[in-house]
């Protein structure tokens, strides 16, 4: 081609700078030219063919194999995952020191249930956990998660998890079926190694016994808008606390919704509001007192009506130029507010066995700023309060359940700093001034946490 363009420009030139020619020179020259042009042409009119062909083999290679991944082969997905699930291990431990005996905690107004206390003094194993995951094939997912805590001095294995939740269903749906953590509120969904501090919020331990969970199937809903808006659903068997009991059908359900979005490249924010109900609850049990050397008499608080629990959250981050690699901030605020009406019976009272009507009002919040100003390193800050009415026809039964708090509104300050040598490891040491019962608590929290193996990304 550059050959061609050189010789042309020899024969114009020719034309132009030379009036010696003779006329048949000139007619051989221009001969020459014409043919050269006419090589020129057919040479682009091959090449535009040649781009025009390649463009076309481009276009049917992206559209399969964007159809490939919306619908990959049955056996790719039983190779790649069905037999090699996706398996790691949190191994989590901790050092403890606290002012007052953890066996004398109480919450004064709310009736403690689940692993709501404050755990053991000095050294033990924390929350601990093995996780399985894996898709099942093209329509189901799959998890499991066993988790091994203290408990007095012993280690117990909990099924904490046990779901499949559909892949690809379209037009924003997903169900979950099985034992999972309820979309109630923002942080019970994270597990408790994500969490930003060593222990659950007040809130949370003295509703949920620091985590709500159950089993039955969630419908969840995300719709096409530029905003982030998430509408979901929630129906359980209602047998893990704060309801209670075996049930024939359901006994327990949730609605939540969640919109959120970002604001440029560095700021993001998610609102949610769910709400969370039971009714013809049957012997949610609390702790006990026991009266004597005999521990048949322990007299234990027992609660039979309806529970109502509205909730509202909000999570703010900042990081400068859209990376939280080595930078950020984690704004996490949330309100709960619960009524329950219904009967208390002290357990192992009597006879005549004590009750009282209740007509029961709950409520309390925490708010939280984490701050990452190194790559490495993390500090955070924790406040939480909770507020209760509690009334009955018989206060002294109240009193005993410790349902009665005298006006006293429970409240805790907490600071934590953390080391993170990787995104697999971490070390904490956290400080709360505790003021959720009568007798003030100082307590200290060293902990560790690390994850072995591969490990799913963490929700927002």
């Amino acid at each position: 081609m550059r050959k061609a363009f050189t010789m042309a420009a020899i024969i114009a030139s020719l034309l132009i700078s030379s009036p010696a020619l003779s006329n048949t020179e000139i007619a051989l020259l221009k001969q020459q030219l014409d043919t050269l042009k006419k090589n020129y042409e057919q040479r682009i009119e091959a090449l535009e063919s040649r781009l025009i062909e390649t463009e076309k083999r481009t276009q049917y290679v992206e559209l399969k194999t964007q159809e490939a991944a919306v619908k990959p082969k049955q056996s790719s997905f039983l190779t790649q995952n069905s037999f090699n699930p996706a398996i790691s291990l949190i191994l989590d431990g901790r050092f403890a020191d606290m002012g007052n005996d953890p066996d004398d905690y109480a919450l004064p107004g709310f009736m403690l249930g689940g692993e709501s206390g404050l755990g053991s003094q000095g050294f033990a194993v924390g929350e601990s956990e093995l996780v399985m995951s894996a898709n099942i094939d093209n329509t189901f997912y799959g998890k499991a998660t066993l988790g091994f805590h203290n408990d007095d001095g012993s280690t117990e294995v909990d099924l904490e998890e046990a779901y499949i939740q559909t892949l690809g269903l379209g037009n924003g749906l997903t169900i979950k079926a099985g034992r999972f953590f309820s979309a109630m509120g923002y942080l019970n969904e994270h597990h408790v190694h994500t969490w930003d501090f060593a222990d659950a919020p007040l809130i949370y331990r003295g509703l949920f016994g620091d985590q709500l969970r159950d089993d039955g199937i969630q419908l969840s809903y995300i719709a096409p808008t530029d905003t982030f808006l998430q509408l979901g659903a929630e129906i359980m068997s209602g047998s893990q606390f704060p309801s209670a009991g075996e049930q024939s059908g359901i006994g327990a359900a949730t609605v939540f919704a969640n919109i959120g979005g970002d604001i440029g490249i560095e700021h993001s924010w998610q609102l949610g509001l769910s709400h969370w109900q039971a009714n013809n609850i049957e012997g949610r049990t609390g702790g006990g007192h026991a009266h004597g050397e005999d521990d048949s008499a322990e007299e234990t608080p027992s609660f039979d009506g309806d529970s109502k629990i509205n909730a509202v959250d909000f999570v703010y981050k900042w990081a400068p130029n859209g990376n939280p690699k080595n930078q950020h901030v984690k704004v996490q605020f949330e309100y709960f507010d619960r009524k329950e009406n219904g009967t208390i019976s002290m357990l192992n009272s009597g006879p005549p066995l004590e009750e009282t009507s209740f007509d029961g009002h709950q409520k309390g919040w925490y708010a939280q700023t984490i701050y990452q100003f190194k790559p490495r390193w993390r500090a955070g800050l924790r406040y939480d309060q909770l507020e209760s009415d509690n009334t009955g026809f018989d206060d002294d039964v109240l009193m005993e359940a410790g349902l009665d708090s005298d006006g006293f509104k429970p409240k805790r300050m907490s600071a934590m700093i953390e080391w993170l040598p990787s995104e697999f490891s971490r070390i904490r040491l956290q400080f709360n001034r505790d003021k959720s019962y009568q007798e003030s608590d100082d307590q200290i929290f060293l902990q560790y946490t690390t994850s072995l193996g591969s490990h799913g990304a963490h929700q927002y």
